[in-house]
């Protein structure tokens, strides 16, 4: 185990140094959740369009319950192992960049990794019968937020990949749910 996180730590140093002060502004917009809102907008768009009024609550409400789990996972796996945020070793503060705006406590796992993730996969599997490449275009758009967390110096990259490994499930588990109270309040394509 020491040696993995030997590794983590090596390669965030590595990630995190290929950063550049005239792209730090663009890590900042892609790592803000209110700059997503209007992908937010255009998913509920293409859910209304598909799915009508009745799929548009149901999609919204079991999102909203996907995003309050994952983000409450990661507060209680934060607490848990209580693993400091990269930009709390004063060992690296020489060598690391840190961009961020605000540095919390602990950081394993990124809920901003896994709350995309989740997104991306269950609007991603929502819609694929519709629109059958827009679940890899969200799968980069989660990865771009990923790494934006490594950019800014808040997350190790085990970090990230065990948020997006957990959004993955979380968002594939809610799909699930979606489908069922779809098919159970409205006729669906999944029926």
């Amino acid at each position: 185990m020491e040696q993995l996180l030997e590794y983590d730590h090596e390669l965030f140093l590595y990630l995190n140094s290929l950063g550049n002060e005239s792209w730090d502004f663009l890590w900042l917009i892609i790592t803000n959740k209110l700059y997503a809102a209007p992908l937010y907008a255009f998913l509920i768009y293409l859910i209304y369009k598909n799915f009508g009024l009745k799929g548009t609550v149901i999609s919204v409400l079991v999102v909203a319950a996907m995003i309050t789990c994952t983000d409450q996972l990661a507060n209680l796996f934060k607490h848990g192992f209580e693993r400091p945020r990269p930009c709390k070793v004063e060992l690296w503060k020489e060598t690391m960049r840190f961009v961020a705006e605000r540095c919390g406590r602990y950081g394993y796992f990124s809920a901003h990794a896994a709350s995309t993730m989740a997104a991306a996969v269950f609007a991603g599997l929502a819609l694929k019968s519709h629109y059958r490449y827009l679940i890899f275009i969200l799968l980069f758009w989660s990865s771009l937020v990923g790494y934006s967390r490594i950019y800014l110096g808040v997350h190790y990259p085990g970090d990230v990949v065990t948020g997006w490994i957990i959004g993955g499930v979380l968002g594939w588990l809610f799909f699930k749910v979606f489908r069922y109270f779809l098919h159970k309040y409205t006729t669906s394509i999944y029926g």
